[in-house]
């Protein structure tokens, strides 16, 4: 078990062990926001209803199916997308959790984009890849296995997970060069 999941695993205990999983993920959560809005205000949102979404589930993460960091985004990849289709944040997990609603003042919104501002790591172009591509690079070049166990795993020819993975890997090095 990695680090991370570990991290995870003992947030499951209380307040104070799951604020050391927060803090751990909070710079790289409010940059892949930051990067996907480009707003500061909409990322701190995104990444309170990301976290507060994660609080409710961490009893349900089994760190056999895969990484913490894998499960967070995933989350963050789902809220962002009903953002998206719903044009608006959701605060659904919030406030069933009673937390207050988030109120940014400028100071605290130019803080957010100067952390975020060095968020091109390779993380988090990967996360910012379609599930597809993201998949299959995290099995062939993370986890080092084969294209035929791959292509088992994620029910498709081996030729298309090869090609996953080039056009993945193409779109992380065009990120990280500041191309997108």
């Amino acid at each position: 078990m990695t680090d991370e999941s570990h991290l995870l695993v003992q947030a499951r205990s209380g307040a104070r062990e799951f604020a050391a999983f927060y803090r751990h993920f909070e710079r790289p959560v409010l940059g892949f926001f930051v990067n996907a809005t480009g707003r500061s205000d909409l990322a701190a949102d995104l990444t309170a209803e990301t976290f507060a979404r994660a609080l409710e589930a961490v009893a349900a993460f089994d760190p056999t199916r895969g990484r913490a960091d894998q499960w967070l985004f995933g989350i963050a990849r789902h809220v962002l997308a009903e953002s998206y289709r719903r044009r608006r944040v959701e605060a659904s997990a919030r406030a069933r959790l009673g937390m207050p609603e988030l109120i940014l003042d400028d100071d605290t919104a130019e803080t957010i984009v100067r952390l975020s501002s060095g968020h091109g790591d390779a993380s988090l172009a990967l996360a910012l890849l379609p599930d597809e591509q993201r998949r299959a690079i995290e099995a062939r070049v993370l986890d080092g296995r084969e294209y035929p166990e791959i292509a088992d795993e994620l029910r498709c020819s081996e030729a298309l997970v090869r090609q996953r993975v080039s056009r993945g890997l193409r779109a992380v090095r065009s990120r990280l060069a500041g191309g997108q």
